[in-house]
């Protein structure tokens, strides 16, 4: 499969797992731990890859959705 393939196959993903690391990064900015003695707030980059895998994880769960919609509506 071409690049061009997956990112169409998996545009949702790839969206929410932007939007998820953009927020994390921006949580641990803005509220993040000030001590360093948390063990994911305390750096940016624990942060941003914990907010981009749970935006990937969201988006696949949308992407499910949508493809169990339009196969039942195809099947109709």
């Amino acid at each position: 499969m071409e690049l061009k393939g997956i990112f169409q196959s998996k545009r949702i993903q790839i969206i929410f797992l932007l939007t998820g690391a953009v927020g994390g990064f921006l949580y641990w900015r803005f509220v993040g731990c000030t001590s360093g003695t948390c063990a994911i707030k305390s750096v940016w980059y624990w942060t941003t890859l914990w907010g981009a895998a749970m935006g990937y994880l969201v988006g696949d769960f949308i992407n499910d959705i949508i493809q169990k919609r339009k196969k039942k509506v195809e099947g109709e």
